[in-house]
């Protein structure tokens, strides 16, 4: 029987010669294992980079994790000087490690197999000349797997760690907000979709237990949004083996139509939507929404709405008299107040109109309104002329402003304003008609008068244009969703007897003058409805929303290509679910291949990564400053790590580790795999493009038309390519 003593003996492989804070430099015997260590209890690789050694001490072992590995030439050192003799210096492994954790004894399993567990932090350092030991399998386990209670869902193994599973726990995982980094091709997208799956697979499979025990069978009550801008996501669950909700503009294929209407933007997202100018443009266009919003509350609101304009004309036209006691003359002023005055009347027309809803709850004002008209119009038609190549109008005299105040008086002055404090805000999810925004727009700034017009023409000019494009209305379209409840109902699940725990919102046919701003409201209205969710029930609802190429919506910088203030806005909007998401239960994962683009805030917001292989040397500098204590120094194999192997380490998991990611089957990837170049040449793969098919599609956005995948040319079966990752 051999002893603990013998025991230790075999597993020893150099010894303590250096102690520094940061790490351990560790002198290898000259009989430890070149390539492959045999007294594990299984063959184990050794030494290998980011393998893991043990330093008993009083406490237990001080776990370390090899940074670096190297042959220097050291001195034999005889202990007396001959010379007579030369000291021929020979060459000794020497290997550098960082200490991280401490690997205690829990006793025995039920086979009187011993337990171990590791805690963070190491309280006692190592001794110069301390035995340096391979761990057994049984202590790789205990180092890398996570704590019984946490084994929950499975992502992968850990090569150097005997191919231990790594599991992790949700609460963990996404509620401290996850960053997946990597290059493009390094199997990113594969591990998201992945993570997705197993996440829904376990909750599914625990359900499932419950029900074989005589429990009532439940749907899993799981929530995962997917942002999903290049569309490849719907390929990788659809297998059918999870109920998934798809959103795609116009509704192509099986999925719905995904409508962001433009009644749930806030004030902030129109501004940043219609490009709105601080100056004059931004308070016009919130003051148009708050007016539209209230259009619909009430006849109340509505009235005192109306009196409001009218008194801004009694405002604006007393102002006018003022300055000019005589007479309003000469060019310009003549043709602004000819303008003004044509304003009125139209304001007096929408408003006829739009009371006419409200019945005898306003009959009253509607009277007065009417009666106002026809002396206005008639002081604008006496001074108006026109010839055969122009048209303008005369100087108005100080009788033509007292006929236009009187009238404007029998409006206000019978009528008072309703008190505001009831008002509803601009940024109020209140359904009302977009279309009518460029109108109300102008009459604002007919109301207020000046230049005031002159000033927000252009916003106009560009409200009509965007509320115009064929590709931008299916999105924003005020049909979209007949009340905020129904439209959260598609997106986040209905409540008792949900299905569909996933949703994917595949924003590759959104228009680029939209997207960034229909992301931040998809996002902010989830964020808000978990808020509300939480001060009603008292309850979290935890939710999963997931961002692919985040780099494109939370950049640190504008982006060049899309409107500055869209970009901040959506940018700002992460930005705040990052630092107060996991308060009520919204967890971020955010997937890119540009961490160096990331904003700095939502970054260090994320307590957990996932690290694919990156080459640039800026993100890889990035990364490394955002791992905690001294373990940056494990990211120097990030340019090498092939594809399906990443670096886990943060809250997730007890300790960095090196994990190969769980296999996918191809229906079960993201659709993102490398062109076929040589292979479409040769027409061993791919089709023919049928541009008249694809130009229809592109004209006629509200068109159905599919482009088929790739297909063999020859029998017609899917291509095989390669895998991007798992």
């Amino acid at each position: 029987m051999t002893t603990i003593v013998e025991r230790i003996g075999t597993l020893s492989i150099g010894r303590v010669e250096t102690v520094t804070a940061e790490e351990l430099r560790i002198a290898l015997f000259n009989e430890t294992p070149q390539a492959t260590a045999l007294n594990t209890g299984t063959p184990t690789g050794f030494p290998r980079i980011n393998a893991y050694m043990l330093i008993p001490n009083e406490t237990g072992a001080v776990v370390a994790v090899i940074k670096e590995i190297s042959i220097v030439r050291a001195n034999p050192g005889l202990g007396k000087h001959d010379e007579a003799l030369v000291d021929l210096p020979f060459p000794a492994r020497t290997v550098i490690a960082i200490p991280f954790g401490t690997l205690l004894r829990e006793g025995n399993d039920g086979d009187s197999q011993p337990l171990y567990a590791l805690e963070r932090g190491v309280p006692v350092l190592p001794s110069v000349g301390d035995p340096v030991l391979l761990p057994t399998a049984t202590q790789l386990r205990s180092i890398v797997e996570a704590k019984t209670n946490d084994r929950l869902i499975q992502i992968g193994s850990a090569p150097f760690a005997g191919n231990a599973r790594v599991w992790v726990h949700p609460d963990k995982l996404f509620g401290r907000h996850l960053a997946v980094l990597g290059n493009t091709g390094s199997g990113k997208s594969c591990s998201v979709a992945g993570i997705v799956r197993w996440s829904l697979e376990s909750a599914a499979a625990v359900a499932q237990a419950a029900v074989q025990e005589g429990e009532q069978a439940q749907p899993a009550n799981a929530r995962f949004i997917i942002l999903d801008p290049n569309g490849e996501y719907s390929q990788a669950f659809n297998d059918g083996t999870l109920p998934v909700r798809r959103f795609a503009v116009g509704g192509k294929g099986s999925a719905s139509p995904l409508t962001v209407p433009g009644w749930l933007w806030n004030g902030q997202e129109w501004a940043a939507f219609t490009s709105a100018q601080p100056g004059v443009q931004r308070p016009i266009l919130l003051r148009a929404l708050r007016q539209l919003r209230n259009a619909g509350s009430s006849a109340m609101t509505a009235r005192a709405q109306a009196i409001r304009r009218y008194t801004g004309y009694v405002r604006q036209i007393e102002q006018l008299y003022a300055d000019l006691p005589q007479s309003v003359a000469g060019f310009p002023r003549n043709r602004d107040f000819g303008s003004l005055l044509e304003g009125l009347v139209g304001l007096t027309e929408s408003d006829e109109a739009a009371l006419a809803a409200y019945g005898d709850d306003v009959a009253d004002l509607t009277a007065a309104i009417v009666a106002a008209r026809a002396p206005v119009e008639a002081v604008r038609a006496s001074r108006h002329w026109t010839s055969a190549n122009s048209s303008g109008y005369n100087d108005f005299q100080p009788g033509d402003l007292q006929t236009v105040l009187a009238e404007l008086h029998t409006i206000t002055d019978a009528f008072s304003i309703a008190a505001t404090h009831g008002e509803i805000s601009e940024d109020a999810p209140v359904r009302f008609d977009v279309s009518a925004l460029p109108d109300r727009i102008y009459d604002v700034a007919m109301a207020t008068g000046g230049q005031t017009l002159n000033n927000v023409e252009p916003l106009i000019n560009r409200v009509q244009v965007m509320l115009g494009d064929a590709g931008l209305r299916p999105v924003i379209d005020t049909e979209g969703a007949s009340s905020l409840s129904e439209w959260l109902a598609a997106l986040l699940g209905p409540g008792e007897g949900a299905t569909e725990p996933l949703a994917i919102l595949d924003l590759s046919l959104v228009p680029s003058d939209v997207v960034h701003v229909a992301v931040a409201v998809i996002s902010r209205l989830i964020f808000e409805a978990l808020q509300r969710h939480i001060k009603e029930t008292n309850e979290t609802l935890p939710t999963v929303l997931v961002l692919e190429e985040a780099h494109s919506f939370v950049r640190k910088d504008a982006d060049v290509g899309a409107s500055a203030q869209a970009a901040d806005l959506c940018r700002q909007t992460f930005e705040r679910i990052a630092r107060e998401g996991r308060k009520f239960g919204l967890g971020l994962v955010l997937a890119s291949q540009r961490p160096s683009e990331l904003s700095p805030t939502v970054l260090a917001q994320c307590n957990s990564f996932l690290l694919h292989r990156i080459v640039n040397d800026v993100d890889q500098n990035l990364v490394r400053r955002l791992v905690p204590d001294a373990l940056g120094g494990l990211l120097g194999e990030l340019p090498t790590l092939p594809s399906q192997q990443a670096i886990l380490l943060g809250w997730a998991v007890p300790t960095p580790v090196l994990v190969r990611i769980r296999d996918l089957q191809k229906p079960q990837r993201p659709k993102s795999d490398d062109p076929q170049f040589w292979e479409t040449w040769l027409r061993d793969k791919g089709v023919l493009p049928d541009w008249q098919r694809i130009a229809g599609s592109w004209e006629q956005p509200d068109e159905d038309v599919q482009i088929p995948d790739s297909l063999d040319a020859a029998t017609g079966d899917e291509t095989d390519t390669d895998q991007d990752g798992p």
